[in-house]
């Protein structure tokens, strides 16, 4: 009986199943598009994404087609739309799609009344035949009850009450069955999930929440600011530090979107600038300059992207992002020290240098007494070694003048050829000396040039010596003038050994030196050329081929 009972039972449900699946599947899912392109349409004039929520639900509507007359009507929803999408503003087009959207609304209402009726026969009939057979089994099954023995329906009791328990996260709860039969087995392994549970909650949970707290321990106790975020860029954690130098309160921080913080806080709108504009980031990536325990401080940034690889997979996955800021204000500080250190040394140097190039020159004064030829090369190698002294000196106080920003600029129009003369003229000795031959090629009608003559006289010098210096004896250097577009280009080429191209992007980097050459220098001329040219606006680039020889250009403003 209780077999029949089921199978009944199985057969009148499955067929209410059918008849209420009809009516979910077909017309309550087009109830429901229908519903959610009303809401897209009223939200067309203000939110662009509407007009994509609306045709994501009508293309869903246009494959749930099944009633009659439902595809004329998805039709004309779908025309009307497209009309729509071209004359947004056209306020009868959209009371045609409310009035087709209707129409689709009245068609599936009628339809889901028509299966209910179906549905409520089946279900008459259902309870008509389940309850004459359930009367029978219930007979039965009370006559079985009544003289069943009470051990089976009280290890029942017992273990549901157990079970309540353990959801009730007691996982100390045990169930203690004398039988052998199925319940003692049942027992047995309700109380090895228990301990299973109860080891789980004691042991590795308490791990995990020690581990979270020593770390998030460790990240407060941190001398540098740290934030965390998740991959929707939520706030998850973020140190005293942080919060110090941002002066917010950690409730105003974690749990919020950090775009939203930085709507209110200028300093983290500038930290998360190249999270929300990937595409716009700082090429130097210059220190962050933040006012912090009552004084400029610096900070480098660094975002640093956590990926982690999920249990049981092979793929990383992005699960957020870390924003560090290294507090660098004590180097800073070290460097302006340094900087300031050379700038007073190098002009102490000055003077003495000074006297001893006086005294070189009353030496060599022949109306003062005549030197013998020991001598004679004795002064001359003083005075060599005076001028590159004093040559050293300089650049050490260009490298101090461009290290703290004071870099004086003079920018007027000024005369090209004296700008080279001068440039020649302080080259002539070694020129001679190597018997290289400087060519100059001017271009017709270019005669003045936007810049400060002193600096580009003295980067133009500085690049014609090493084009001398590298250039084998009774070689060219050629110096070129030329305009390239709005630009003046300057450029001074050698025919000498030529630089590795490994070498070509460090050039211009401060003290660096080509390995193997025994050409002495401080390695300091060509990094302070570039920061004497682009202060003024403009750019330097070098060319060479290893054997050929080495171009140097710089770009400066023209005169129109």
């Amino acid at each position: 009986m209780i077999f029949v009972l089921s199978v009944l039972s199985g057969w009148y449900i499955n067929q209410l199943k059918r008849d209420t699946n009809n009516i979910l599947k077909a017309n309550y899912n087009t109830l429901e598009y229908s519903r959610n392109m009303l809401l897209a349409l009223e939200e067309i004039n203000s939110d662009p994404l509407a007009y994509q929520v609306f045709q994501k639900y009508l293309q869903k509507q246009q494959k749930n087609v099944t009633e009659s007359g439902e595809k004329e009507a998805t039709d004309n929803v779908s025309v009307h739309f497209e009309a729509l999408k071209k004359d947004t503003g056209n306020v009868f087009l959209q009371s045609s799609i409310r009035k087709d959207i209707a129409e689709l609304m009245q068609l599936n209402m009628n339809a889901i009344e028509h299966k209910s009726a179906i549905a409520d026969s089946t279900a008459e009939t259902a309870i008509m035949v389940i309850s004459v057979t359930g009367m029978l089994c219930f007979i039965v099954a009370f006559i079985l009850l009544v003289n069943l023995p009470s051990n089976i329906a009280d290890p029942v009791k017992i273990l549901t009450e157990s079970i309540r328990q353990i959801a009730n996260q007691n996982y100390k709860e045990r169930v203690h069955f004398q039988s052998k039969s199925e319940f003692g087995e049942l027992a047995k392994s309700f109380n090895t999930m228990a301990e299973k549970l109860q080891e789980y909650s004691e042991s590795r949970l308490d791990k995990i929440i020690r581990g979270k707290k020593r770390i998030e321990t460790l990240i407060d106790n941190m001398h540098d600011p740290v934030i965390g975020i998740d991959e929707n860029r939520k706030v998850l954690f973020v140190n005293n530090e942080a919060l110090k130098i941002t002066g917010l309160k950690k409730d105003a921080f974690v749990g919020r979107l950090i775009q939203d913080v930085a709507v209110t806080n200028d300093l983290v709108r500038d930290l998360i600038r190249e999270l929300i504009k990937p595409d716009i980031i700082s090429p130097n990536k210059e220190p962050v300059k933040i006012f912090a325990d009552g004084k400029e401080s610096y900070f480098e940034k660094e975002i640093i992207n956590i990926n982690v690889v999920p249990t049981g997979e092979q793929e990383s996955r992005f699960i957020g992002q870390v924003i560090m800021l290294r507090n660098i204000t004590p180097f800073k500080e070290l460097d302006l020290a340094k900087t300031n250190f050379l700038g007073t040394v190098s002009h102490e140097f000055k003077t003495p240098i000074s006297s001893i190039k006086m005294g070189l020159q009353l030496l060599e004064n022949e109306q003062i007494g005549t030197l013998n030829d020991e001598q004679r090369n004795l002064v001359h190698g003083i005075k060599e070694d005076s001028n590159r002294l004093l040559k050293i000196t300089g650049e050490l106080l260009n490298i101090t003048q461009v290290e703290s920003g004071s870099i004086q600029l003079n920018i007027r129009f000024s005369d090209i050829k004296a700008i080279i003369d001068d440039a020649i003229k302080a080259n002539k000795s070694a020129s001679e000396h190597k018997n290289v031959h400087i060519k100059v090629t001017i271009d017709d009608n270019i005669t003045k040039v936007l810049a400060d003559s002193e600096k580009t006289s003295w980067v133009l010098n500085n690049l014609l010596s090493n084009a001398i210096r590298y250039s084998y004896e009774n070689a060219d250097v050629d110096v070129k003038v030329f305009r390239n577009n709005e630009h003046i280009c300057f450029s001074v080429q050698d025919y000498g050994r030529g630089i590795e191209e490994e070498y070509l992007d460090k050039i211009f980097e401060r003290y660096f030196k080509i390995p193997g050459t025994k050409k002495q220098g401080t390695g300091l001329g060509l990094n302070i050329s570039k920061q004497f040219i682009e202060a003024q606006g403009g750019k330097i680039t070098v060319k060479s081929e290893l054997g050929t020889g080495s171009t140097f250009t710089f770009f400066l403003k023209g005169d129109k």
